[in-house]
Formats: C-alpha cells, structure tokens, sequence
C-alpha cells in the first residue's frame, strides 16, 4: 500500500487523482460498483478517506470520471469494428440488424461500462453537487453525439433521430444489464419454480434484440414524412 506525503503542487495533485482512479478502476475489474467503497479505496491508495475527498467530492464522482473514460474508450474502439461489421452495403434495415449485433458484440466485451452504466441514473447522479451534476451530463452529451455521427456514417437513414436512438442505447443497456444479474434470491426462485424462467434475461441476445427492434423502429420514423 502506497503511502503519500501531502500534495503541493498541481503536478503532484494530478498524479494524486490519478493513483484514485487507477485504483478504483482495479476495484471495479474485482468487484461490482456496488461494493466499492471509500474505505478500502483508502486503504489501497494510501491515503485517509478525508483526503480522497479533497481530490473528488465523493464516492459517485470518481465513479463517474470512470465512466467517462470507459465510455470514451468504447467509443474509440467503435469506428474499427462497425466498419468491420456493419459497413455501407445492403438495405437500411440490414445494415440496421448488424449495428444492433455489432453494438451488443463490443458492450458484451466491456462489463465495467456496463455495470457503471447500470449505476448511473440511480447511484452514480445521486451523490455530487449540482456542478458536478451539469459538468457530467454536459460531458455525456457530447458522447451520445459522437456515438450519432459514427451511427450515421453507417446508417445515414437515421438522420437527425441517431442522437435519440443513441441516448436510448445507453438506457437499454443499463436496464438488460441490470435484469440480467439477478439476486441469489431470484436465482433460487427460478431453481424452485423454473416456470418463472420466462422473465429471465441473458444478456446479449436480449439486448440484441432490443436494440434490433429499436433501430427499426427509429428507421421507419425517420422514414416517415
């Protein structure tokens, strides 16, 4: 465990908030978003929770920084893999069909994204000022807009509808993921009664599917007059 003297100047602050996230991003490749906690961020930073806090102004707004990058970091790998996977032949709702698979292929690959995408709206905007809240939502709008211009390089159908259909992405990806870890109870519900397994969800093939019907659907919107 790491043990740091006090920070003086603004490098030196820097490489403070940097060991945070470094280390939080550890975490979260061990553990759900739930069970990451200012107190074990302490200890493995180095630093008393009081001074965590002078460099991120709580628990939810590191989180937050995390996934701003791992968003980014998705959306770089994007362009490369649509290319490869969606292209510019074939009928709108073709290519439609493949954008929803090729999404659902890269956000299977990245469960950190997701489970932070799942805290989001009910965790992760629930503890930071009203600064932080507008800075944030500022910062995500500006990815759903790069997420639309690389949508609709792909699929120019979609038109002024790529940034609606985008924002939804993220929402429907949060709530499959969500659904589709269910508690321990629930598991040994649908061990007992395996009737109830009709409302159970898998990940990708439900958010496939989603997804697939969503772009259809904001297809035959953008189509009509």
């Amino acid at each position: 465990m790491p043990t740091f003297q006090r920070a003086r100047s603004e490098e030196q602050r820097e490489l403070r908030r940097r060991a945070i996230l470094d280390a939080t991003a550890a975490m979260l490749n061990e553990m759900p978003v739930a069970e990451v906690s200012l107190n074990e961020l302490s200890r493995r930073v180095g630093l008393a929770k009081s001074n965590v806090l002078r460099y991120f102004e709580s628990r939810e707004a590191i989180l937050l920084e995390l996934l701003d990058r791992a968003w980014k970091q998705w959306i770089d790998d994007l362009p490369g893999r649509l290319a490869a996977e969606v292209g510019e032949a074939g009928s709108a709702g073709e290519r439609g069909d493949r954008l929803a698979t090729a999404l659902t292929r890269s956000l299977e690959e990245r469960q950190v994204l997701c489970d932070l995408l799942s805290a989001q709206a009910g965790v992760l905007e629930r503890n930071v000022s009203a600064d932080l809240a507008g800075q944030w939502k500022r910062t995500a709008i500006g990815n759903v807009d790069t997420m639309a211009r690389l949508m609709r390089h792909h699929l120019p159908e979609l038109g002024d509808r790529a940034q609606t259909l985008c924002a939804q992405t993220i929402m429907i990806t949060a709530a499959v993921w969500t659904h589709a870890r269910p508690s321990a109870a629930m598991l040994d519900a649908y061990d007992a009664d395996p009737s109830l397994a009709v409302l159970r969800m898998d990940f990708a093939p439900t958010l496939r599917d989603m997804l697939s019907t969503f772009v259809a659907g904001t297809l035959t919107r953008a189509a009509s007059p």
